[in-house]
């Protein structure tokens, strides 16, 4: 782990040393300690802070990741800059993030170590390898050239997309790819409140689509892309030819909130045989009944194959069950739901 703070370093060590399945094998004070504690006692998971002196979190993982790939979970405040430098972290390579707590010290910190421990284990299995090659993302002046040969506009199609552990950066690759008139996107990314606007307004400047958070009574329409908002469920509904969001807190569904399988459901009711599932990488089965719902409606399902997810669990339990016509690498999706659109305009 990596923290400036001794007294964080002190909690997190025995908070993560209480799972007899998580040994902590060391502590570092800065980036430039942990280098070197990195090469020699080799972790499977780095935990690292996202603001220290010296060298912050995104720049370490800036220059760790291309040489030495790693799962890393970073450690983030809740204020305006910490969320910002935690979406900076994602982008970088971080595998997933826990934030400190804010109010309510105590059973914060209890809930924030239990949540630690279980990203931390999850994270051990993530594949990180990518990192080692990885492809520079579109500039501005491509994606306009893609934007300049866009799709005829599409009103009665909706793309459905899920994922968790890995997923903002197995989103953007996905999305980015889409031109300016693509049918609506709806997405769900585990993700708690705060980050979500944070990560629709990051995508907003890398797409040629505009992208924003979801609010309740939204109209999916081409060219929009809507993120959930993290503590309320997302789903679709439909007024007379009009398809709408409905944002709404509930109870966790599949261990999540949004839960994909919240979005996946509404999608296989409302829209049927004119929607498109896409399933990206992350943990555990959250929508994978609701991608096999969405088949049996009619709708062209997708999931993102072992080799290019961080964790092959959501794309996995779909394609087991059903819900996935066929794994793709993540390189491949974007243009494959290009496809599937073109090929169910023809259809139409």
């Amino acid at each position: 782990m990596v923290d400036d703070s001794s007294l964080v370093r002190q909690i997190l060590s025995e908070g993560l040393a209480a799972d007899p399945g998580i040994e902590v094998v060391g502590a570092a004070p800065d980036p430039f300690a942990a280098r070197d504690m990195i090469v020699r006692l080799q972790p499977d998971v780095l935990t690292l802070d996202v603001e220290m002196p010296r060298m912050d979190g995104v720049e370490f993982l800036r220059r760790l990741m291309p040489q030495y790939p790693l799962p890393v979970i970073m450690v983030s405040s809740l204020t305006q800059k910490g969320k910002q430098v935690t979406m900076d972290a994602l982008d970088a390579g971080a595998v997933d993030f826990v934030a400190k707590p804010g109010t309510g010290l105590a059973q914060g910190l209890k809930d924030m170590m239990m949540e630690l421990r279980t990203k931390v284990k999850i994270a051990a299995s993530a594949n990180v390898s990518h990192w080692k090659h990885k492809r520079r993302s579109l500039l501005p002046s491509e994606r306009q050239r893609l934007a300049d040969t866009a799709l005829a506009e599409t009103t009665d199609k909706v793309i459905a997309i899920g994922a968790s552990t890995g997923g903002t950066e197995a989103i953007r690759q996905v999305v980015t790819c889409f031109p300016a008139a693509m049918p609506g996107v709806i997405i769900v990314q585990h993700m708690p409140p705060g980050f979500t606007a944070m990560f629709a307004e990051r995508l907003n400047s890398l797409c040629a689509m505009e992208v924003r958070e979801a609010r309740d009574g939204d109209r999916v329409r081409s060219g929009l892309i809507l993120i959930g908002e993290g503590g309320k469920h997302l789903s679709l509904n439909r007024s007379g030819g009009i398809y709408k969001v409905q944002c709404a807190a509930g109870e966790n569904v599949c261990g999540h909130c949004p839960s994909v399988e919240v979005l996946m459901q509404s999608v296989a009711r409302v829209a049927g045989a004119n929607a498109i599932g896409v399933m990206l990488t992350g943990m555990g089965r959250d929508g994978a009944d609701g991608m096999v719902a969405m088949r049996r409606a009619g709708a062209r399902t997708l999931a993102q194959d072992e080799k290019s997810s961080v964790v092959f669990g959501m794309p996995k339990e779909a394609w087991l069950r059903g819900g996935a016509e066929r794994l793709v690498p993540l390189p491949d999706i974007g243009k494959e739901v290009i496809g599937l659109v073109e090929e169910m305009g023809r259809q139409t």
